[in-house]
């Protein structure tokens, strides 16, 4: 088996169309197997103190064995999800998680780590090597290294089955998303939906060899029906049914309900937290975060909440007024859309829908490699003849003066068995191996985006354009890194809500009349975006941003509180009851289940972290605002953006690299200028 087994062969990209999911569990129970027993023979043979290519360096070369078998396998099970994959992937979280925890426990190796910080060599560090040891020896003591053995042990069965927790709810997710759709044989039903729109849901229905056409709760088939259907019975039914995934309410009530899953991790949490003599799991969260304490965050967003409610409370009040006028008295959560896009076009004569026309993907994408051309002094090209999971995967290539810096793939389209949202992973670190060789880094860029239909390109909305400027700011980070040591290259070692700053950076470009420039293009005649177009989209870019930020303040306060509060007797619900009652305007529905299926925080990796996001857009904003002045393609700034944060990856404090960068700490003004919401914007 291990002769036939392609997770264990070297190989430069992953051997996608080879790996069989019989291969991932004896190829991880080799790799840990090698690994634990190298690991015993490096301690053994310590004595005096260690150096950093005998210890740091070693671990390096046999975490990057691990990834490189691993990684792929959580990579497949995220974008070609099979029952038999699911299986073996999580046959192996119990191994990792205990793995994992077996090395942050270990006595031996945090003695080595601590001698080697506190050898004479360690003078003569690099900076990224410091802050490497640096947070080594801070994740031993968040592993446990300090606690008696029956509490190692307990931190240890958390751990795993927090690991498993998270795989179940991320599961039942997407099972939940498969498990509902609306099979329409009459087109009527649809009116107002675009064709591209209902193109796709004829397309689906075909691939289930059904007539007609097929609603789902895929993110564009859900949008779709949100934005554009006129019915209203009909948007509601979605609504209801896309709300209440996952929940004990709805369509599909009780079926594959992350209700007790939540509980569970909750608990869980909180306890990992008292163990490691943390008074809540938030505050265990901030232990490796650029904001130092659960009031400063809880100050930050209530700020944030208070300058932006009255905002959102009369763009509320705007749509309302609106739908009265159309009709709709009583405006609900599933009116929102489809009077906001409605109000858009009354107000500004633009729609989404106009917009696409002009943003076909091969346009966008060229366009956006020639913003990063032109800012970072790279080039980017297509490659072809790789192996891939999906043959709509594409793979590109960046270089520096001919050489090259790294690789990424692209896999864009919505489909079934692929987890929704959009996500960068690294999947290869750059770093120098013992060998001496460069290693260069390698990532993937995953979207959820409509697929071509009926012949015409893929044309993505302007909501899209800016979804894949953010996954692929995160690759830039990933990617352009120039520190070889694996700890704090590219994105490891970064603060998480600093990770957000360079995906929400590029952004800014997808706004800027120079950058929209070269990413627009009408699909048939080429035409770059027509200037009354253009006025149009940037006098309604801040539409609803009132609403807009209530709704993720929402989200960042809910999750802290969550964790800042967990055990005081409330339950999920009531903890964002609570938060509705401090910052929304418009209620939804009692039947809602938004927690069911907030994966960021239970299945991914932003419990108590979610604030991240508002907290990188003050930074990104406040970056972005040094261009404003000094010029948006000033390649000057541009190069000097790259070497300070997008080059120096997790080597050292976001502050240092931010306050390198823009030669002061951040402030939040420009957020609120960029998004209107300041008296001086409005």
């Amino acid at each position: 088996m291990t002769a036939n087994n392609p997770l264990l062969h070297s190989f430069d990209l992953p051997p996608y169309s080879a790996i069989r999911p019989e291969h991932v569990e004896p190829a991880v129970d080799a790799i840990l197997a090698d690994n634990r027993a190298a690991i015993g023979e490096l301690l053994s043979k310590q004595s005096g103190t260690p150096s950093w290519e005998g210890l740091v360096l070693v671990l390096d070369e046999l975490h990057e064995r691990l990834g490189r078998a691993w990684g792929p396998v959580s990579h497949l099970n995220a974008v070609c999800n099979s029952p038999e994959l699911r299986a073996a992937y999580e046959a192996c979280l119990p191994k990792l998680s205990e793995y994992w925890t077996e090395l942050g426990q270990n006595r031996a190796l945090f003695q080595a780590y601590d001698a080697l910080a506190k050898s004479p060599a360690a003078v003569a560090f690099e900076v990224a090597q410091t802050t490497i040891l640096e947070h080594a020896l801070r994740d031993f003591h968040l592993s446990g290294i300090d606690l008696p053995e029956a509490e190692q042990q307990r931190y240890g069965a958390i751990q795993m089955k927090l690991s498993e927790l998270a795989s179940r709810f991320s599961n039942q997710l997407l099972d939940a998303t498969q498990a509902w759709s609306k099979h329409v044989s009459d087109e009527a039903a649809l009116a107002g939906l675009t064709d591209s729109a209902k193109a796709q849901m004829k397309q689906a229905a075909e691939a289930k060899n059904l007539d007609g056409w097929l609603i789902s709760l895929e993110f564009p088939s859900y949008f779709a029906v949100m934005t554009y259907a006129d019915d209203r019975a009909l948007r509601e039914e979605l609504y209801a049914a896309y709300c209440t995934r996952a929940s004990d309410q709805g369509p599909n009530a009780g079926q594959h309900d992350n209700g007790p899953v939540m509980e569970e991790i909750l608990g869980l949490r909180q306890e990992l937290a008292k163990l490691l003599g943390f008074a809540s799991y938030a505050e265990l969260s901030l232990a490796t975060k650029m904001a130092e304490t659960p009031d400063q965050v809880l100050h930050f967003l209530r700020d944030l909440a208070q300058r932006s409610k009255p905002f959102a409370a009369q763009d509320l009040q705007e749509l309302q007024a609106f739908a009265a006028e159309q009709g709709c008295a009583d405006l609900q959560s599933w009116d929102v859309g489809y009077y906001g896009e409605k109000l858009r076009e009354q107000r500004y004569s633009i729609s989404q829908e106009i917009l696409r026309a002009y943003f076909p993907i091969d346009k966008v994408l060229s366009g956006l490699f020639a913003i990063v051309e032109k800012l970072y002094g790279i080039q980017i090209e297509e490659l072809s003849g790789f192996d891939a999971w999906h043959p709509e995967v594409r793979l590109f290539q960046i270089s520096e003066h001919g050489a090259p810096l790294g690789r990424f793939f692209f896999d864009l389209y919505a489909r079934a068995n692929k987890r929704g949202g959009a996500w960068m992973d690294g999947a290869r670190d750059k770093r120098r191996a013992a060998s001496g060789e460069l290693i260069s880094p390698v990532a993937n860029l995953v979207c959820n985006f409509t697929p071509a239909v009926g012949g015409k390109p893929t044309l993505l909305t302007h909501d899209e354009v800016t979804t894949l400027f953010h996954e692929f700011g995160h690759g830039l980070h990933h990617l352009l890194t120039r520190v070889e040591h694996a700890g704090a290259s590219g994105i490891n070692g970064v603060a998480w809500d600093a990770v957000e700053l360079p995906s929400q950076f590029m952004e800014n470009w997808c706004w800027e009349p120079e950058g929209l420039a070269l990413i627009s293009g009408h699909y048939e005649s080429g035409e770059p975006l027509p200037q009354d177009l253009l006025d149009k989209m940037l006098a309604a870019k801040n539409f609803q941003s009132g609403l807009m930020m209530v709704r993720q303040l929402e989200f960042s306060l809910f999750d802290f509180e969550l964790h800042a509060s967990h055990g005081d007797g409330r339950s999920v619900l009531e903890v964002l009851e609570g938060i509705r009652d401090e910052v929304s305007v418009l209620r939804p529905p009692a039947y809602n289940r938004f927690p069911n299926s907030f994966a960021h925080i239970f299945a991914g990796g932003y419990a108590a972290g979610y604030y991240s996001y508002k907290w990188a857009e003050v930074l990104s904003a406040d970056a972005f605002s040094r261009f404003e002045e000094e010029g948006v393609f000033n390649g000057a700034t541009g190069r000097a953006f790259r070497e300070a944060i997008l080059a120096r990856g997790g080597s050292q404090e976001p502050m240092q690299l931010f306050v390198d960068f823009r030669g002061r700490e951040p402030r939040i003004d420009a957020l609120l200028r960029h998004l209107g919401l300041s008296q001086e914007a409005a």
